[in-house]
């Protein structure tokens, strides 16, 4: 499943991450990256323990908590946190690639499955050309490329790549969640249901249908979920 959330950030919110990449100091995105990784990655990153990091990791993960829409598609259990990169002059690309299975947490260790992968965007897509994020799965291939403080969500599991930057910079933060619901066809068979629920809802109100209903989903996730 690949869903796209317009404006996940607020404008005021976009314009301080803006602000604090705008002086942020850069490092080599290939620094840690695993040895098949590092022969197409070509990047660069902040350090996760930077202000600007901190600060706009912050930001992101109070977004997604004020987001049903990102809770529905994702029944997150653990998040990783969220990662700094740019693309752009002589590092402007990361060539096909999947995510690794598992990440471990920078403060304890703890393992993270990366059932769900995230990028917002936080470059406005008129300041540079080329750096869509092209994603290939069952689905086809998908070009996406969003405005700044938009996200868009999609399976660990696929194969993707960030196209070269030929002007300006493109700059993203990146993330993983560990899901309740690992399978990505369960996930969206319970979205599915739920975005239907709603619209039901609101559209008949409550009803003796919806609530009957509303337990099917409720006891799909009880089957599926792992807590």
């Amino acid at each position: 499943m690949l869903l796209q959330f317009p404006h996940l950030l607020t404008p005021d919110e976009v314009r301080q991450a803006q602000e604090l990449l705008s002086h942020a100091p850069w490092s080599d995105g290939r620094a840690g990256a695993g040895s098949q990784a590092a022969q197409v990655k070509n990047n660069e990153q902040l350090d996760h323990d930077c202000e600007a990091a901190r600060t706009i990791r912050a930001l992101v993960l109070r977004a997604l908590d004020r987001s049903p829409l990102f809770f529905s598609a994702a029944l997150p259990k653990r998040v990783f946190p969220p990662r700094l990169n740019r693309y752009g002059g002589d590092s402007n690309y990361y060539g096909n690639h999947i995510d690794g299975a598992v990440r471990y947490l920078p403060e304890n260790g703890q393992r993270v499955r990366t059932d769900v992968s995230c990028t917002v965007f936080l470059a406005d897509p008129e300041s540079y050309d080329g750096g869509e994020l092209c994603i290939a799965d069952t689905y086809g291939e998908q070009s996406v490329k969003l405005p700044a403080g938009s996200m868009v969500l999609y399976p660990g599991t696929s194969l993707h790549q960030v196209k070269p930057v030929t002007r300006g910079y493109r700059l993203a933060c990146f993330f993983w969640i560990e899901s309740m619901v690992r399978s990505d066809e369960q996930r969206r068979l319970l979205y599915e249901l739920d975005m239907n629920l709603l619209g039901l809802r609101q559209r008949h109100g409550e009803s003796d249908e919806t609530t009957a209903l509303t337990g099917v989903y409720h006891n799909l996730l009880r089957m599926w979920a792992d807590t």
